[in-house]
């Protein structure tokens, strides 16, 4: 199947390579959120970070149930770890921010690998998978 992707997402993927490739793995998540975001902001991509997203449970409403940590140009929302694995949580966890969110295009990255084109899974909304691999051929940026 081929990758349904957006110009946000593929902006994502490229920075998240170039973060990667000159960081490498082992740092806290919020270093590679930081460096993700300078290099959104330097090409001038519009940005939120630490979205709260609301959860209405009963007929109350929790306005910052959950935070997504990036959603480029309103088009994709963009998980980050720095693990030492994806599990099905964390799949699960991006399925629900996507629905919430009500964004159709999520990324879930996880820069603890050792070739980041391991840590990459695509997500739709509504799609109930574990999220597409990312095939990418080796980047040199």
């Amino acid at each position: 199947m081929a990758l349904v992707t957006n110009p946000a997402a593929s902006a994502v993927i490229q920075i998240a390579f170039r973060v990667h490739t000159e960081l490498g793995p082992g740092l806290f998540e919020s270093v590679y959120e930081d460096c993700v975001a300078h290099e959104l902001h330097k090409r001038g991509l519009a940005f939120k970070r630490q979205v709260a997203l609301p959860l209405t449970y009963d007929g109350r409403v929790f306005p910052r149930a959950f935070v997504a940590d990036l959603i480029v140009g309103d088009q994709v929302l963009v998980e980050l770890k720095a693990i030492e694995r994806i599990l099905p949580i964390h799949c699960a966890q991006i399925r629900t921010y996507l629905r919430i969110a009500n964004i159709e295009k999520g990324l879930l990255i996880n820069f603890n690998v050792l070739r980041l084109k391991h840590g990459i899974r695509s997500f739709l909304r509504g799609d109930p998978g574990r999220g597409e691999r990312i095939q990418v051929p080796d980047i040199t940026l």
